[in-house]
């Protein structure tokens, strides 16, 4: 049950175009912690931990899917540099400049949902905005194993027209 309506707390941001390496998980979920590893593992390989390489999650459907073989949700690092062809699957790609409502999430990942609410059912009808064609997609600010769960950072980002 969502409780709060933290509406006012949501800025708008002109989001510049962001150069990412991607490597998307398919299918069910549960799997996600699977293709995380991986995406770890490649960001070893490759240099770019998150330290020094801004970290993306695309959240193309929600949760839960009505299918959950049809989920999809994208593992990002920002990056400069060439995406050479890897046996992971990390593929370069943009995420897309433009406006954005940001709402800021401290908290464990369970929580998540109440902020992508929040925007979606509290801000979104009164604000005049319009949703742009692209997904909402999250910057992880601070995460484990750096801080513990219950203070971890994650920008929500809802593209605007």
């Amino acid at each position: 049950m969502i409780t709060k309506n933290r509406a006012d707390e949501v800025r708008i941001v002109d989001f510049l175009p962001t150069r990412v390496a991607t490597l998307e998980h398919r299918g069910d979920p549960s799997g996600l912690d699977d293709t995380v590893q991986k995406f770890i593992l490649w960001r070893r390989q490759n240099g770019l931990p998150p330290a020094i390489s801004a970290t993306f999650n695309i959240l193309y459907d929600k949760l839960p899917a009505s299918d959950p073989d049809d989920f999809r949700f994208g593992l990002c690092a920002a990056t400069d540099g060439e995406i050479a062809a890897n046996e992971l699957g990390v593929v370069e790609r943009t995420i897309p400049g433009g406006k954005c409502a940001v709402l800021r999430h401290v908290g464990s990942e369970a929580g998540l949902g109440e902020t992508i609410y929040c925007l979606y059912a509290q801000w979104l009808p009164d604000s005049g905005a319009e949703l742009r064609d692209y997904p909402v997609f999250f910057q992880r600010v601070s995460f484990g194993p750096n801080v513990p769960a219950n203070e971890a950072i994650t920008d929500v980002f809802l593209p605007l027209k």
